[in-house]
């Protein structure tokens, strides 16, 4: 027998073929992760070991075993099964067997424990750590020896795929850690040889088969438009959103189109409609990761639409104004009404007027006129459309020449169409000839009122002249009340016949209802200033009588729109007037008298 390698060898060797696999790892670190997880995966093929162990050989005494190293075992098989729980994570079994035939030396493996897998597009690479039996048989000296232990393997390696789910295993190295009990061949004051600890080194490569898991996502594209109808020359915005691509990898864009210039080389587009025909088309995008070797591309497209440009008709506005005529001074409302033939907004500005202060905001002005001379003026204003296209319109306004003065109402005349009383003789007019004619001396006062009141209806054309009917206290009511109505309709037709507008006269009849009394025709005899001394007397003289024709009488005043009349009555009816019943005024009296005849002349 031989002496094997020194234990501070074999570490060593452990140690150089760990630092290996650390560096490798971290060279690939960086590399994308495939998107292949198999649901198994199972290991087979060669293996070396290095049991990297001295044990004990059989001489009889056990205070004086022979130290035999173990050798290294060139011949073997290895083999792996692994439960992937996720696309790192994996439950692995492990057996192993090799051996050395000119010494008939070698180790059986079975373990199981986690491994960790990080998969690539290029290569996978996994580290593990198992736990299980570890059994070693050597000639002891007396024939073949085993026994069996507990042991520890720890390491990992690197796949290369040749298909999607066969692998090469390039190399597997595994530092093996267990201890076995040699109590029957070496005494207790030899622990090293007693219970030896192995620290070996074990390579594999092989072929790894996979299978199960779900499928590879394939990368995808989605294309939209905004917005998908246009007129030809507006601009289209196109976007992409790629998804299942490698997130750590940087994916290009580029982008075609059918109808106009697309214009982008990220996740957004745009697209020139310029010139384009109208008609429907596509924008494409493609999405590629330069990184990938397989499933590595995505396309998409999206569909939008150029209309044909609409007619560029010009808007049409109308103004008016109100009012349209008016004397200077005054103000004009302006409106405009503008519509656009193409259906576009439209705006109103530029307010102008040949003459006057104009001012507007959009739809609604005002002019002021002023000092403006009479005549026409024209405004005018101007309406645009969002395209720019304008059209004006205009309006013509007439300053009239300022009205003429009010007419001067003559105050002398207006005084003697004051309160005026018109008196009948008793039954006057009788039911069978309401058309009686009238006392001589009423007949030349309503003469008189008629003519002023012709004149005073040039000035006044809406004045009125109001006749009141009376009667005495003689008489039932009923008569009374038919005989007040007869007596100012008669009136009413006299002032008629003397060419009074009869829609200018106005009736009420009271009858016998507001008589006056004694006292109240003295007091208003007494109380006129307008009767001389003599006239006051000769009336009071009388007061029965004047009392009696002073209820059959019509009283006539004066009165204009707007106001209830313009006559006032200093009495309740006219003392001048009621003279007339007595022989009239002394200037009339005296006027009446005949002069004295002149003697013959003698011959």
């Amino acid at each position: 027998m031989s002496l094997g390698r020194s234990a501070s060898t074999n570490r060593l060797l452990t140690a150089a073929l760990s630092a290996i696999f650390v560096v490798i790892v971290m060279s690939v670190s960086g590399s994308a992760q495939s998107d292949y997880n198999p649901k198994y995966d199972i290991f087979g093929g060669y293996q070396w070991m290095h049991p990297g162990a001295t044990v004990p050989v059989n001489t009889g005494d056990p205070e004086n075993p022979v130290p035999f190293t173990l050798p290294d075992m060139a011949k073997g098989l290895g083999g792996a099964f692994t439960y992937n729980l996720d696309p790192h994570w994996g439950l692995e079994l492990d057996g192993g067997y090799s051996r050395d035939t000119p010494s008939a030396a070698s180790e059986w493996t079975a373990s199981i424990g986690p491994r960790f897998i990080w998969r690539t597009d290029t290569a996978a690479f996994f580290l593990h750590a198992l736990g299980g039996l570890n059994r070693v048989a050597y000639d002891s000296g007396f024939g073949l020896s085993s026994t069996n232990g507990i042991g520890a393997i720890l390491g990992g390696g690197m796949d290369l795929p040749l298909t999607k789910q066969l692998s090469w295993r390039v190399f597997q190295a595994d530092y093996v850690w267990t201890r076995h009990n040699y109590a029957n061949i070496a005494a207790e004051d030899l622990p090293g040889l007693r219970r030896p600890s192995f620290e070996g080194v074990r390579l594999r490569t092989g072929i790894v088969y996979s299978w199960g898991g779900a499928p590879a996502v394939m990368p995808a594209a989605a294309c939209s438009v905004q917005p998908n109808e246009v007129l030809v020359g507006e601009p289209i915005t196109a976007t992409v959103t790629a998804s299942n691509f490698n997130p750590k990898h940087t994916v290009t864009y580029s982008w075609t189109g059918s109808g106009g210039q697309v214009t982008g080389k990220d996740t957004t587009a745009s697209i020139d409609t310029n010139n384009v025909a109208p008609g429907s088309y596509a924008v494409t995008a493609n999405v590629a990761d330069p990184k990938g070797t397989k499933n590595n591309t995505a396309s998409c497209s999206a569909n939008y639409t150029v209309k044909p440009l609409p007619p560029k008709n010009p808007p049409t506005i109308s103004l008016s104004a109100s009012p349209s005529d008016l004397p200077a001074g005054g103000t004009v409302n302006l409106s405009a009404n503008c519509t656009s033939p193409d259906s576009v907004p439209v705006s109103v500005a530029n307010w102008t007027s040949s003459a006057g202060t104009v001012s507007g905001n959009g739809t609604s002005g005002s002019l002021i006129t002023a000092g403006v001379p009479a005549g026409p003026l024209t405004v005018t204003a101007t309406c645009t459309d969002s395209r720019g296209l304008t059209g004006q319109g205009s309006t013509q306004v007439t300053i009239e020449n300022p009205p003429p003065p009010p007419p001067v109402v003559d105050k002398a005349l207006e005084a003697r169409l004051a309160l005026h009383s018109v008196y009948f003789p008793t039954n006057v007019p009788p039911p069978s000839h309401p058309d009686a004619p009238m006392v001589a001396s009423q007949q030349k006062i309503l003469m008189t009122m008629a003519t002023d009141f012709k004149k005073y209806l040039e000035v006044k054309p809406d004045a009125h002249l109001v006749l009141e009917g009376h009667a005495d206290l003689r008489g039932t009511d009923a008569y009374n009340q038919a005989l007040s109505e007869r007596r100012v309709a008669r009136v009413k037709s006299y002032l008629v016949e003397q060419g009074v507008p009869e829609a200018n006269v106005e009736t009420v009849a009271f009858g016998k209802q507001q008589n006056l009394t004694l006292e109240q025709v003295k007091d208003s005899i007494t109380n006129n200033s307008d009767l001389t001394k003599e006239e006051r007397a000769r009336a009071l003289a009388r007061i029965a009588v004047i009392k009696l024709a002073s209820n059959r009488r019509v009283d006539v005043t004066l009165k204009s729109a707007g106001q209830t009349e313009n006559s006032v009555k200093a009495f309740p009816f006219n003392s001048s007037d009621a003279l007339s019943l007595i022989g009239g005024r002394e200037s009339e009296r005296k006027a009446a008298k005949p002069a004295p005849k002149k003697p013959a002349k003698k011959q």
